[in-house]
């Protein structure tokens, strides 16, 4: 590959945006910006805060990650930065194996997300089943509302374990220790932030759509901080609890790795590559249905894949495509990824500006704030739903969101494509199946019963379906055996062998076996597998063909 080809292979939408790039899109692009990072600033530290780490990781994820995905992505409008589904998964990595392990397993994910996009891999995700997204996307939208519950009471609690169990006894053996000050400032917060949204959506005159463009977070986060500043309240917050944010961003730092714990990260750094994908291109395909474009999603990957390779070695977390800074960033006229990089420039802004007004804001409205986050991220109506779906996708579903809020998401992951797997071979296998040709449709047949049989097979023919071949086989009783196989669509390697097994069946009966209609895959197959070569010139184009040889053997049996 020369470079001029590597070139076009990687591509960023960025390029091709630039082409006819006038000062009015760059306004509108400078205000969507603008409008996505006041979005950006709340949802960020609330993000790290939940996953364990301090608040300025997930700034610092917004500001370099958010930058390198617009700028280096495969979608137009596309927002990267910090997501709530990565919070279980990097609480759980941080508690078990510890930060440096957290940034071993970001890199190793950034390397994969990258491969997956550079072998064009991008459009294998949409593969992945519904029921396995949504059971595990609900699961993390629980844990999360119970992961809040925490600083929403404002309960003295040092450090809260990784599991289900263990997250369910802390709270109720430190329940005594509530704070009523942080639970009426986090339902107001809560409060506020739903009534501004329902508010917005209400306001139809023109002069006041500064608020449907001013996030209710922001709002609820202004007012908690000033109140906690105005009457001294008893809450913890960002200054108490981390002593501030930072006024600059961090340096390259290398961390020393524990590889007695980093060779158990497999699983999660898997799960971290299979998250940021399917979250990055399903926010992608979102977009792309609002603005009417067709993103790339190999070039996508590849960005994802540089951002969340160099981002934890600036004190970053992982970082995906984000569904609503992306809608915010389309209704708030955002056309190209430069308003994307407006945004991380925003947040970089904050930092170096205001990061000292941080340290007030009580952890209390950002647990509110979160678990409103959590609440509009699960799609709860499919439970309601359920009963329209068949067994295997109920069961998909409900065992996947199971397995993620009671044990594991990895595990969860794990199970969800087994059973998603196991369903899809039970239903083809199902779906494939023989027919035994009359004389109804064959009329030659007629007085050749005893000594012609005649099959016709549906479907494909595959390891789940061989039965077929084994039930055929079992049931001859004639000189003739006659298949048609022209309404089979697909043969694998075990397919072959078991009609190879039925050629060495028919040779020791001395029954003959006439073959037709193999063509496209099956009959590539059939050359590669040797079946040609067997049956010779018993391969016919046609059922008619085949049933008059058939026929014709069975008159003179010397042929």
């Amino acid at each position: 590959m020369n470079w001029m080809q590597a070139t076009f292979f990687f591509r960023p939408k960025l390029l091709d945006c630039l082409h006819a790039y006038n000062r009015d899109r760059f306004s509108r692009d400078v205000g969507a910006g603008l409008t996505v990072g006041v979005v950006a600033l709340p949802l960020a530290m609330a993000f790290a805060i939940a996953s364990g780490l301090k608040p300025e990781a997930g700034l610092f994820t917004a500001i370099i990650a958010g930058f390198l995905i617009s700028a280096l992505g495969g979608s137009r409008v596309q927002i990267g930065g910090p997501a709530g589904a990565f919070i279980v998964i990097v609480y759980g990595i941080v508690e078990r194996y510890g930060l440096a392990n957290l940034i071993l397993a970001t890199a190793m994910s950034g390397v994969l997300l990258f491969l997956l996009g550079l072998f064009r891999l991008g459009t294998l995700i949409r593969f992945i089943p519904v029921a396995v997204l949504i059971g595990f996307t609900n699961g993390i939208a629980v844990l999360i509302m119970l992961s809040q519950i925490k600083d929403l009471l404002g309960l003295k609690v040092a450090t809260m374990p990784a599991d289900f169990f263990g997250i369910l006894k802390t709270l109720w053996l430190n329940l005594h220790t509530a704070n009523l000050a942080a639970l009426l400032l986090a339902l107001a917060s809560l409060s506020l932030v739903v009534g501004w949204l329902r508010m917005s959506r209400r306001l139809t005159d023109t002069r006041y759509r500064w608020a449907s463009m001013v996030p209710g977070s922001i709002i609820a986060l202004v007012f908690a901080t000033v109140v906690t500043w105005l009457l001294n309240l008893p809450v913890e917050t960002i200054g108490s609890k981390f002593g501030g944010i930072p006024s600059s961003l961090p340096g390259f730092s290398w961390p020393e790795f524990s590889w007695d714990s980093a060779r158990f990260l497999l699983m999660p750094t898997l799960t971290l590559t299979l998250l940021g994908a399917v979250e990055s291109l399903l926010c992608a395909r979102i977009a792309d249905g609002m603005i009417g474009d067709r993103h790339n999603p190999n070039q996508e990957l590849m960005a994802q894949g540089v951002a969340n390779f160099v981002t934890p070695f600036f004190g970053g977390m992982p970082a995906t495509g984000t569904i609503a800074r992306t809608v915010t960033n389309i209704k708030s006229g955002g056309t190209t990824p430069i308003s994307g990089m407006v945004h991380a420039l925003t947040l970089l802004a904050v930092v170096l500006v205001a990061a000292p007004l941080a340290g007030h804001i009580p952890l209390a409205a950002l647990a509110a704030i979160l678990m409103f986050v959590a609440w509009n991220m699960g799609e709860w109506r499919e439970f309601m739903h359920l009963r329209q779906y068949r067994l295997p996708y109920r069961v998909t579903l409900l065992a996947v969101f199971f397995l993620t809020v009671v044990f594991d998401l990895t595990v969860a992951i794990e199970v969800g494509l087994i059973a998603a797997c196991l369903t899809f071979i039970y239903r083809i296998s199902s779906l494939s199946r023989s027919e035994a040709v009359t004389r109804m449709e064959q009329p030659s047949l007629a007085g050749f019963e005893h000594q012609v049989q005649a099959w016709r097979l549906y479907g494909a023919l595959f390891f789940g379906a061989v039965k077929l071949i084994e039930s055929i086989e079992d049931q001859i009783s004639t000189p003739t055996l006659v298949l048609d196989l022209k309404n089979v669509i697909y043969i694998d390697s075990s397919g072959a062998d078991a009609m190879m097994s039925l050629v060495e069946t028919c040779r020791k009966k001395q029954v003959h076996l006439i073959v037709c209609g193999l063509a496209h895959q099956p009959l590539d197959m059939a050359r590669r597998s040797g079946l040609v070569e067997h049956l010779q010139a018993h391969l016919q184009p046609d059922l008619r063909n085949s049933v008059a040889l058939a026929v014709s053997l069975s008159a003179d049996p010397a042929r």
